[in-house]
């Protein structure tokens, strides 16, 4: 192919160059931005300096180098351009080797390196099509949504418990991923069962903690009667609806992909009984809300100590994957940058396998009490904290010495979790280690002006900041829970009662462009007029109110705040009078005369 139509194809307005026939000079670029150019070399000592053709679009920039038949030693070359762009601008990237005497190409997204190849690709795109590998597709998340709820009937069709089905999918999901063969005929369902052992153990082979880790999947997935009772038919059936309608999305390399097995487990948490919700797995779009907020990029050392089924540590890595400019940051980042604790055996099982199934970043899951891990937690210096905590953890959850205050007859946590925000922050304070905290936490936790939460408040001010609150939609966890939650932002290690503070940023983040949909729980909307989806721009929104700490009456207000104090956004913010209707003054006096009749003030006739 040759150049001008490369250049067609993906978009001649979004070409950007800087010397003559349409190259783009790194040198020039770095000098005009007063940055010092380090130029890299390869393997056999030679620069590279200009780059054939480039292309830009918001934050991701389109690489292509040209040759008229490429070879491995080209690949040194892209990937010394992908660093540059990586240092100059800090964009998301998509790497093409294009060849010149014929239409062959190469595509890489993100780094040159196997990890990030994408050998389906091979023809050119249009700028917008290679944005969309870095954007989530609406449509693709609701028919996700759409197969799970059918697979989650099928496997009740099959006789699997509702607590097995999330970790038997992700066990076979990630099987499959990595070339399970299942449909020799004279395959027998124990023989299935081994193949799917012999993957998980390739996969784990450099895992300090293989042993144990095998050990518990085999125990409660592969080794558990109701699988072991499948039907080779009943296996292959379920094998091959995974394979068709569950890992095409899987394997796409968008950044926004769906967190599927927390899509798995939300979707079957509502199957379970009442007596088993007690956790609420946090919708992916909310992780990587928090991720945003938190600053995560390849210099961040992520922990969750209650991290569930790992949506938090996937939406972190991802983003931190997505700031690197070579595989051996990519790798470092998943081997030594992303920590997680999983207090039920069951639940961390299905953490390994999910951040497997996204790459890896598996080697520091830990299964047990974050209480107990304090010294590990230290050792990991984490900068950011990213959590959801159980808001009713029992006496078994939480340390002996904060149980002995409760009363005798209390049963769950008092603070809803609060206490979690107290335990970490003494943790890092302790080796005065500063990080940034996100937690999700119920409502009460932010209007509580007595009793443990209030202490708790508190104590917490004494040597860390409440940077920001976010008020969340009260529907966020349908269908498996139906707390209604908040975001609390803070700085572990600087004072809150420091004069050089802000004040508390407060966010009214009530619409978050879901909607509830009938056996699917809560889906993404788009937007009629412009196509795209609500939540991308809500997003970009909240964001940016909060990083510019802005007070916008009806959306957000800024406050300073202390323990004594309500610490909600509803408390502080200026209403917008130009958005009321008179269907908003209707429902009002509806909602005031409902509340009249219902407290007796007012006896119907």
């Amino acid at each position: 192919m040759i150049r001008t139509d490369m250049i067609t194809t993906v978009g001649r307005e979004y070409l950007t160059s800087n010397i003559e026939n349409d190259e783009y000079s790194y040198p020039k670029a770095f000098s005009e931005a007063s940055l010092t150019f380090v130029p890299i070399r390869n393997s056999s000592g030679r620069t590279f300096e200009k780059l054939d053709i480039r292309f830009v679009k918001e934050n991701i920039t389109v690489l292509i180098e040209t040759k008229q038949s490429f070879t491995k030693a080209d690949e040194e070359q892209l990937s010394a351009y992908v660093e540059y762009e990586k240092a100059l601008t800090g964009n998301k990237t998509i790497a093409i080797l294009a060849n010149t005497t014929n239409a062959n190409i190469k595509v890489w997204r993100g780094v040159v390196s196997d990890s990030d190849f994408m050998p389906k690709e091979t023809a050119l795109r249009t700028m917008d099509e290679y944005i969309d590998f870095y954007t989530s597709k609406i449509n693709d998340k609701e028919k996700v949504m759409q197969n799970t709820y059918k697979l989650n009937e099928m496997l009740h069709r099959h006789s699997i418990p509702e607590k097995l089905r999330s970790q038997f999918v992700g066990t076979c999901l990630l099987a499959l991923k990595n070339g399970l063969d299942y449909v020799i005929p004279s395959l027998t369902a124990a023989q299935v069962r081994t193949r799917i052992k012999e993957v998980l153990e390739d996969l784990l082979n450099s895992d300090i903690n293989k042993a144990e880790k095998l050990a518990l999947l085999n125990r409660n997935v592969l080794g558990d009667q109701y699988v072991r009772h499948l039907s080779i038919a009943a296996f292959r059936e379920i094998l091959k609806f995974i394979e068709d309608n569950i890992l095409p999305f899987i394997n796409d390399k968008s950044t926004s992909g769906q967190d599927l097995l927390n899509l798995f487990f939300v979707t079957f948490n509502k199957y379970v009984g009442k007596s088993d919700k007690n956790q609420a797995f946090t919708p992916d779009h909310i992780c990587d809300f928090m991720s945003k907020i938190t600053g995560v990029n390849k210099h961040s050392i992520v922990l969750d100590p209650c991290c569930g089924s790992g949506s938090f540590l996937v939406r972190a890595m991802t983003q931190a994957l997505d700031d690197c400019a070579t595989a051996a940051e990519q790798e470092k980042i998943k081997k030594h940058q992303i920590f997680g604790i999983e207090f039920d055996e069951n639940v961390y099982g299905l953490a390994t396998t999910n951040m497997l199934i996204h790459s890896d970043g598996n080697s520091n899951i830990r299964q047990g009490s974050c209480f107990a891990l304090a010294d590990w937690v230290k050792e990991a210096k984490p900068n950011i904290i990213l959590m959801n905590p159980p808001y009713n953890g029992q006496r078994i959850h939480l340390p002996a010495a904060y149980v002995s205050t409760w009363q005798r007859n209390k049963k769950e946590d008092p603070s809803k979790g609060l206490y979690f925000v107290k335990w970490i922050a003494d943790t890092l304070n302790s080796i005065n280690h500063q990080a940034k905290l996100a937690i999700l936490l119920p409502v009460a936790c932010a209007i509580g002006t007595s009793g443990e939460i209030a202490r708790l408040k508190k104590e917490i001010l004494e040597e860390n900041t409440l940077d920001a609150v976010f008020t969340l939609p009260s529907d966020i966890f349908h269908p498996g829970a139906s707390a209604s939650a908040c975001c609390m932002v803070f700085k572990i290690g600087t004072k809150h009662c420091d004069i050089s503070n802000p004040d508390t940023f407060f966010g009214y983040c009530r619409d978050d462009g879901f909607k509830k949909k009938r056996n699917l729980g809560r889906v993404e909307q788009i937007d009629a007029i412009i196509g795209k989806s609500k939540w991308l721009e809500i997003e970009k929104r909240w964001i940016e109110l909060y990083r510019n700490r802005q007070a916008e009456p009806g959306a957000s207000a800024t406050h300073r705040v202390s323990g004594n104090d309500e610490w909600l956004c509803e408390a502080y913010m200026k209403t917008d009078y130009t958005k009321l209707t008179e269907q908003d003054f209707q429902q009002t006096i509806n909602d005031y005369l409902a509340y009249l009749v219902k407290e007796g003030y007012i006896y119907e006739s």
